[in-house]
């Protein structure tokens, strides 16, 4: 469970991720036609609210599951 700290505004449950692997990678699961920018800024804002580098998508919705693995890391 990732929460919001912005100023004053503090919000407890902003997003439950599908999962996070011994706190340093982030797994997004999808299961779409394609791939789009939208799902990478997606991953991109959980990372932010996690305070992680280290992301992953993956879609099932593909032939093999090695086309729908999608890395993502935020610069330092």
């Amino acid at each position: 469970m990732l929460k919001l700290d912005y100023g004053d505004v503090h919000i407890p449950r902003v997003y439950i991720a599908d999962f996070i692997v011994e706190n340093s990678v982030l797994v997004e699961l999808k299961c779409v036609d394609h791939m789009l920018p939208v799902h990478n800024a997606q991953v991109v804002t959980y990372l932010k609210l996690a305070k992680l580098q280290k992301g992953l998508i993956l879609n099932f919705r593909v032939a093999r599951m090695k086309d729908g693995i999608k890395s993502i890391i935020l610069p330092q």
